[in-house]
């Protein structure tokens, strides 16, 4: 991993480009993420930096994240919501330093990871974009998803069929986001484009 960042999604807008086009972007709130331990090679098998995100009381956090943030709690002042490493960090960093937007560059394409909008329970329709039946008076098939089974052998619905259920609420990530600014006195990078989650969610930037 190159490098990478832990967010927060503010919300859509639209902007001006220089070449006088609107574009459709993402505000996200990059950083400062806290270094909170660095992994090397010679004491822990792979080289990596953990970097955290976002902060909550101290009555909030468990023992386990007092304890692991104890060495950065000096120099951050904070507890951190949420941690994630980055393997194969290739800059020399310490407990305490802070990792910002800067980071990244105008033009730079990266891989956004969050949590996508969760839509509740869906039908096949919605959920997969299944066609669906006729829709002409006396069809009984407008919106079922059909035959589930088969045969005598394996005489049984096959794992990961299709079928209705919650909509949303998963794991997405989108490739090749391009960055289209980075405001580094607020902390801000315009992403072109959609990406997982809804206002206020954690996202995670990075390159491969």
């Amino acid at each position: 991993m190159v490098k990478g960042l832990l967010a927060k999604k503010i919300g859509m807008l639209s902007v001006w480009s220089d070449a006088g086009e609107q574009v459709a972007v993402t505000a996200v709130q990059a950083g400062p993420c806290p270094v909170l331990q660095v992994k090397t090679k010679e004491k822990d098998g792979y080289s990596a930096v953990q970097i955290g995100f976002g902060e909550i009381p101290e009555r909030l956090a468990t023992k386990a994240a007092l304890g692991h943030q104890k060495a950065a709690k000096e120099k951050t002042g904070k507890i951190v919501r949420k941690a994630i490493e980055l393997r194969d960090y290739n800059t020399e960093k310490q407990p305490g330093d802070l990792l910002t937007c800067e980071v990244f560059a105008p033009g730079e394409k990266i891989f956004v990871t969050g949590t996508s909008k969760g839509k509740g329970f869906a039908g096949v329709v919605k959920r997969y974009n299944f066609g669906g039946g006729r829709m002409t008076h006396g069809s009984k098939f407008h919106r079922a998803p059909g035959s589930i089974g088969n045969r005598k052998i394996p005489g049984e619905v096959q794992k990961g069929k299709r079928m209705p259920g919650h909509k949303g609420a998963k794991n997405v990530t989108v490739k090749n986001v391009e960055i289209f600014k980075v405001i580094p006195e607020q902390n801000v990078l315009l992403l072109k484009g959609a990406i997982p989650g809804v206002k206020g969610a954690t996202v995670f930037l990075y390159q491969n």
